[in-house]
């Protein structure tokens, strides 16, 4: 089998951006009729969230305006399209790659709606291939950035001399509910942001970079009502339970530990962890687990301070963090993330 490695990580955001603190009005202005407990509540996920500042398609303003789901899918789609497109621009020029060396294009995103897929359109604008072929993964949610990375491995192992693009755009804000007042619309809101992400992954010969060892989903049964969407008259209206942090932990050294064994590996040996921020508790309870193996997640809470979670994108950027430093050769990353299904998604990188 042939090695494939990651040649290239960039990111994308969009126009619009606010301070946490600049948005506390806004929200009070939106929570203005409940009762004031619930209010001071709401204000206190916020301020208690760990993000600092998150980008969006939007206006803050026009996130806090009644539309229907039609109109903001609108924005939705006119905006991923532009981000799309300058995401994967940035990465090729980062890896000097041609837009005609594109074997395989994945497109990763679950915060709208739009058929022909994203990567359609990414095909016209920047004229790649005809015979691209093409890869939308649009239902995985947070997970999805590593379900792109392993799709990208499996063809890439078995089609030597290949390239792949998969690009990750996310508008959490798009599918803000404005009459949901349960507790997982505020904590969504608390937490996301919207953003663009893009790797470039080879199997050619010559390719430097990262070598992906192996990766692997896990999947935990019956749980589907932990993470998700639901589809309703007004828009993606966002399920999250309270239980997902305990949830992980108490699968944690099933997902961990055998699949660093199946690849000949152990936590021991791994010095990076590249974790998806999905919001402070969750990133709190994986740092517990691997504080206790003596590893820190720093980066990624990092990255939820100064973007919030932006779904699938997030990792991503997490990643693009790692491919900036000078890490020596032989030492192991895991990439790790969590989405609906309920499912894990993990990669062992080597450098």
């Amino acid at each position: 089998m042939n090695d494939v490695r990651i040649a290239a990580v960039s990111k994308q955001l969009p126009d619009y951006s606010r301070e946490t603190k600049d948005i506390l009005p806004l929200v009070e202005m939106w929570l203005g009729d409940q009762e004031e407990r619930f209010r001071r509540k709401v204000l206190k996920i916020f301020e208690g969230a760990a993000v600092d500042k998150r980008y969006s398609i939007m206006a803050p303003e026009e996130v806090f305006t009644a539309t229907s789901f039609e109109e903001k899918n609108a924005i939705y789609v006119r905006e991923v399209k532009k981000l799309g497109t300058k995401v994967l621009q940035n990465a090729l020029s980062a890896a000097t790659w041609g837009t005609d060396s594109i074997d395989y294009i994945i497109t990763v995103s679950c915060t709208g709606i739009m058929i022909p897929s994203l990567d359609a359109y990414i095909i016209n604008d920047l004229g790649l291939r005809q015979d691209v072929v093409r890869l939308p993964v649009t239902e995985m949610g947070c997970a999805a950035g590593v379900s792109g990375l392993i799709y990208a491995h499996n063809f890439l192992r078995s089609n030597p001399g290949k390239r792949v693009a998969l690009v990750a755009v996310e508008s959490p804000t798009a599918t803000f509910q404005l009459n949901d007042y349960s507790m997982a619309n505020m904590v969504s809101a608390a937490i996301f942001g919207d953003g663009a992400a893009c790797v470039l992954l080879s199997s050619e010969e010559d390719a430097v970079g990262p070598k992906i060892v192996g990766g692997e989903m896990y999947h935990f049964t019956y749980a589907t009502q932990m993470m998700g969407f639901d589809l309703t008259n007004h828009g993606l209206k966002m399920i999250l339970d309270p239980a997902v942090p305990e949830t992980i932990a108490s699968h944690f050294p099933d997902i961990v530990h055998p699949f660093l064994a199946r690849h000949g590996s152990s936590i021991e040996n791994v010095s990076h962890l590249i974790f998806h921020p999905g919001g402070k508790k969750i990133v709190q309870t994986v740092e517990d687990l691997f504080g206790a193996l003596g590893k820190n997640i720093d980066d990624t809470r990092e990255v939820l301070r100064l973007y919030g979670n932006m779904s699938s994108a997030t990792v991503l950027y997490v990643l693009e963090r790692f491919l900036e430093k000078e890490i020596e050769a032989g030492e192991q990353g895991l990439i790790l993330s969590f989405g609906p299904g309920f499912s894990a998604q993990r990669v062992l990188l080597e450098w």
